[in-house]
């Protein structure tokens, strides 16, 4: 029997649970994250319902962790996709953390799979729309899209970045830049690599920020003044991500893919209480 390709997750919740039960029928999964009673939980509750799955406790932020992860999953078979959706929100951290799990663990990854991935391979990072509305100078972008991995835990303190919604938009933002820098690497060897940018999800995550007193009325108003006027799902990102892994989007590489159901093209052009 030919083995399986394998699909890695980093993270095991809403969003990663979504894209693992999207994708892993006829293939193994491999579960990353830092905590191992989320990691166990879910490969068990994979496994009783017929998934192919394994388990792996990583913290993004140390990329001797990450590269044991890339190279557990190249034994496991071919890495044909790898979904990075761990990440941490303003809510749930201070500046400091949130630039070194969203930004430093998400160029961790880029680095560490680049070693294990062929052709055909797809890898998705997951960004976020406060990436998409946050404006950086031209030095400071190509500093964090083609700075050593290593470089980047300093960038914050040293821009002044004590705010956590601020540390938020800077690390997505370099999420997508991470990505448009690795993409010729990555070509190189017949992968391809993107980014998606989520708007407000309803994940735990998601509800952390709306139950929120200092986000929660301003994110309220943002899915109220929407186009689709609704709360985006774990398995709307989950869709696109497994279409993105796919050969049907063989010419897409390189960069990002907005899901916020119109919110970023409101308050750029249609709500002015809505802009930052």
């Amino acid at each position: 029997m030919i083995d399986p390709d394998v699909v890695v997750i980093t993270g095991a919740g809403g969003m990663g649970r979504a894209c693992a039960r999207r994708m892993g029928s006829g293939r193994r999964l491999l579960i990353a994250d830092n905590s191992a009673a989320s990691v166990d939980a879910f490969v068990e509750a994979l496994r009783i319902d017929g998934f192919s799955a394994d388990g792996m406790v990583v913290d993004v932020r140390d990329p001797t962790a990450v590269a044991a992860l890339a190279t557990a999953a190249a034994a496991l078979g071919r890495v044909c996709a790898i979904v990075h959706t761990a990440g941490v929100s303003p809510t749930m951290a201070d500046a400091d953390t949130i630039i070194a799990v969203d930004l430093v663990g998400t160029a961790n990854v880029i680095d560490a799979f680049e070693a294990v991935v062929g052709p055909g391979s797809a890898g998705v990072c997951i960004a976020s729309m406060a990436g998409t509305i946050t404006s950086l100078s031209a030095d400071v972008e190509r500093f964090l899209a083609t700075a050593p991995s290593a470089e980047l835990s300093t960038t914050g303190t040293a821009l002044g970045i004590t705010d956590p919604s601020q540390a938020y938009g800077y690390a997505k933002r370099a999420n997508q830049l991470r990505v448009e820098a690795a993409a010729s690497r990555w070509g190189r060897l017949g992968a391809r690599i993107v980014s998606v940018s989520p708007g407000i999800i309803s994940t735990g995550m998601g509800h952390q920020e709306l139950s929120s007193e200092i986000f929660g009325g301003v994110i309220q108003q943002m899915i109220d003044a929407s186009p689709a006027g609704r709360i985006g799902t774990a398995e709307d990102i989950a869709a696109v991500v497994d279409w993105l892994s796919g050969p049907t989007a063989s010419l897409i590489t390189g960069t990002d893919v907005l899901i916020d159901g119109g919110t970023a093209a409101t308050m750029r052009w249609s709500e002015p209480s809505l802009r930052r």
